[in-house]
């Protein structure tokens, strides 16, 4: 069965930082590009950065870029994003996913408030 387990978020002040991470299990996680999204009240799902499967390639959304960095540990089978320079626009919940359409995990909510 694929697990996607997300875990890292919280509530942060403007300006500040947060490291989110994606456990998966159940699948060959090295074989998969990935990717985060998220979804804010009221909002669709918006896309926000991928990765390859080997890690090489990453690519972001505009309103993310130069803030936030995809990585992956394929020894691990985990997935993670950092998050800096955080603005109350990036407030939702984050969500990982495989890049091909399978079902993502259940999130974790990013708060930036002051």
């Amino acid at each position: 069965e694929v697990q996607l387990v997300e875990s890292g978020g919280g509530l942060v002040q403007p300006g500040g930082s947060l490291r989110l991470s994606c456990a998966a299990s159940g699948f060959s996680f090295s074989i998969y590009a990935m990717k985060w999204v998220r979804q804010a009240p009221g909002k669709g799902l918006e896309w926000v950065s991928l990765i390859s499967s080997d890690g090489r390639s990453t690519r972001y959304a505009d309103s993310v870029k130069g803030r936030f960095t995809i990585s992956r540990d394929n020894a691990k089978n985990t997935l993670y994003l950092q998050m800096n320079s955080l603005e109350p626009e990036d407030t939702a919940v984050y969500y990982c996913a495989r890049n091909d359409g399978s079902p993502r995990g259940q999130g974790t909510q990013v708060t930036v408030s002051s």
